[in-house]
Formats: C-alpha cells, sequence, structure tokens
C-alpha cells in the first residue's frame, strides 16, 4: 500500500529580537537560523501552512508588544503577505489564538514545530499538539535555549529531545522532514 502525506505545516516559535539577539546567545544560534530557514523553504515549496508565534509580555516587559525585542528576527525567510504571523500571552500557541481553528480549517494532520525555548514554550506546544491530536514533528536540531544555571543548553535540548520522542513528538532533523 502506498504512503499517502497527510497535510503539515510549520510552527516557529519565539523567534523573537529579545531571545535570539539577548546577551545570552542561544545554543548554536546560527545552525539554529539556517535549520528553521530550511524549514520554510521547504514548507513553502509544498505550499505547506507556515505559522510563526511571538511571545507577548506586559507592558514594560523585556517583550512587550510593540517593542523592538519584541518583533521576530528579521533573519527569517518569512513572507508576512502569506505567513501567518500572530501573538501568544501564555507559552502554548494553541492557547488563547485561532492556531487550533487555523489548522483545521487548512485540514493539517502534522504539525513541524521549531524555534525557541526548549524548555519553555517548545515543550509546551509540543505537548498540546499532541493531545489536540496532531501528529508532531520536533525538528531535534532547529530548537535552543540558553545555558541556565544548572544545566547547560546542549544538556536541556538533548533532556528535551529524548523526554518528547516517543509519546509526544516524532523527533527528526531538519533535513529529513519534507512537507
Amino acid at each position: 500500500m502506498p504512503v499517502v502525506d497527510t497535510p503539515k505545516a510549520l510552527l516557529i516559535i519565539d523567534m523573537q529580537n529579545g531571545l535570539y539577539h539577548h546577551s545570552e546567545k542561544p545554543y548554536q544560534r546560527e545552525q539554529l537560523l539556517q535549520n528553521i530557514n530550511a524549514l520554510i523553504a521547504k514548507a513553502r515549496q509544498a505550499k505547506a501552512g507556515i505559522f510563526a508565534v511571538r511571545h507577548t509580555g506586559p507592558e514594560g516587559s523585556p517583550i512587550a508588544k510593540g517593542s523592538q525585542t519584541w518583533q521576530l528576527i528579521s533573519e527569517l525567510s518569512l513572507h508576512p503577505e502569506t505567513d501567518k504571523v500572530f501573538d501568544k500571552y501564555s507559552p502554548s500557541a494553541f492557547h488563547g489564538t485561532e492556531l487550533n481553528r487555523w489548522l483545521k480549517e487548512k485540514g493539517v494532520e502534522e504539525l513541524v514545530i521549531a524555534g525557541m525555548k526548549t524548555q519553555y514554550c517548545i515543550d509546551t506546544n509540543c505537548r498540546m499538539a499532541s493531545s489536540l491530536g496532531y501528529r508532531t514533528i520536533l525538528a531535534a536540531d532547529a530548537h535552543s535555549c540558553m545555558d541556565t544555571q544548572d544545566l547547560s543548553a546542549q544538556q536541556i535540548i538533548a533532556h528535551h529531545n529524548a523526554t518528547l520522542a516517543g509519546p509526544f513528538v516524532k523527533l527528526q532533523s531538519s533535513n529529513d522532514i519534507h512537507f
């Protein structure tokens, strides 16, 4: 029986100036950006939906709505006229947004997740997408974070790749993901 591709979409999380260009640089940030842009190109070529979300903090916070640090980084290969950019106010891109409705309208069954920060919004959205019934792919080499007091970013990423793989996501490298 032939393998039938299911409709997929790409969800890019929190690739914002205040995180990506922070004084504490994300782990392997140049590779992160390169891999996300490669995923964008693949999704665009396949005419898959591309969704980019930015975390919105309260007024006066480093990522307050409208601030320069709140903006998505200009290095992303997004097309504002065709790609959906939206805001979230919690770690989940689904909570309090129209993301689930937009995905359902497009018939999306499989969601590829990439972006920042691994231990917060990447983790949350992998679990949420899975619990909402999406076959979820985590781009193993296209999410990142910064070192913490207790763990290096490399350890955090490895831990989340291992923890999420299987019960919540299919873990794949950016090169192996196809739309």
